[in-house]
């Protein structure tokens, strides 16, 4: 028999636990059925997302949920994130919306997830509201995304994921060079082109971070890496010789550029700032 305080104690460790499953700072996926709301294909789920990035799955989908994306830190900062997803190619039996306040937005119909893009919004544009296109037969439907929180340079388009087009000021490029989720020196060996965005050879002789491997060794004793940096069409970028300082952010296992001065000229920028003691960190540059 426990005596009071102790049967007090451990009702406090109980509720503690079962507090922080349900609200966990780690809760960075979530994967659930639609088959919960049979009878009830009114029913609306709240879900409460709080990681950087993750994904959602929901099968048989009916009725409608409320996903709740939030960073698993509170700051100041976090009312300037935005929020990007990327539907499966397979996505199918529902319609997404942007909910703010009660009032919804259509941010993709189910024929658009097909087309597998990244769409970037605001994160103060509200929860995503995603409803079940009703139907008879529910069993092969499955809607699924990946989402990512992005912090974007200022002036960027919150609606983007990557940088703006115009060069970065001399201190974007010290900044770049310190919190990018990859920085490389290296050269443009081709460029292509489709309908939305440009992806840029490069081959590295320098690689100082990533992120994840989105570069990888050609191995041999002159070590090199290559890999594909990606960047709005409309930025027009073309083939240049000698080498330049890449920087940007990884989303969705893909490289996105953000500054990318001339190597030459970032070593000038870097050796004045070393000069006058406001180096943001310290870069090996020998």
């Amino acid at each position: 028999m426990l005596s009071p305080f102790l049967a007090y104690l451990l009702s406090v460790v109980l509720l503690c636990r079962i507090a922080r499953s349900q609200y966990s700072s780690d809760q960075c996926s979530w994967r659930g059925s639609g088959l919960t709301h049979e009878g009830h294909t009114r029913d609306v789920e709240q879900v409460y997302l709080r990681c950087a990035q993750g994904f959602l799955e929901w099968l048989y989908p009916t009725g409608a949920i409320i996903v709740n994306l939030r960073p698993n830190t509170l700051s100041p900062a976090a009312s300037i994130l935005s929020v990007c997803i990327k539907p499966s190619k397979e996505s199918s039996g529902t319609h997404i919306y942007l909910d703010r306040l009660g009032k919804l937005r259509l941010l993709l119909r189910e024929e658009d997830q097909a087309e597998g893009r990244v769409h970037c919004f605001s994160i103060q544009d509200g929860a995503l509201f995603i409803e079940a296109v009703p139907q008879r037969d529910i069993s092969r439907k499955i809607t699924a995304l990946q989402y990512e929180l992005v912090n974007h340079r200022p002036g960027a388009d919150p609606q983007s994921l990557s940088a703006p087009c115009q060069p970065c000021t001399d201190a974007e490029v010290l900044l770049a060079a310190c919190t990018s989720d990859f920085v490389a020196r290296g050269s443009i060996l081709g460029v292509a082109e489709d309908d939305n965005q440009t992806s840029v050879t490069v081959s590295l002789s320098r690689l100082y971070r990533q992120k994840t491997q989105v570069f990888v060794s050609g191995g041999g004793r002159a070590k090199r890496w290559t890999g594909f940096v990606k960047m709005p069409r409309h930025c027009r970028v073309k083939p240049g010789e000698g080498e330049f300082l890449f920087t940007g952010t990884v989303r969705f296992g893909e490289a996105w550029l953000s500054c990318a001065p001339r190597y030459k000229d970032f070593l000038r920028v870097y050796q004045d700032a070393q000069q006058q003691r406001t180096n943001p960190c310290h870069l090996d540059t020998d």
